[in-house]
């Protein structure tokens, strides 16, 4: 894990995000690396993905193959 404030992206949260609640939020601007991080806790740590794997998780979410 990284700490959140120390990487060089902008954050953003999904759209579908609504007024707090579980949010994640996404960090661009790394070539080849997603970090994420908890939205109530934007200066706790980040979790970093490949951005391979990102995009592979993200498009099993689209299909609906995870589900709660």
């Amino acid at each position: 894990m990284t700490n959140a404030d120390a990487l060089p992206v902008t954050w953003r949260k999904s759209s579908y995000s609504t007024n707090g609640g579980d949010c994640l939020e996404v960090g661009e601007g790394i070539a080849r690396v997603v970090p994420v991080r908890d939205s109530k806790a934007p200066s706790g740590p980040a979790v970093t993905f490949s951005a391979d794997s990102w995009d592979g998780f993200v498009e099993t979410l689209k299909r609906g193959e995870l589900r709660r």
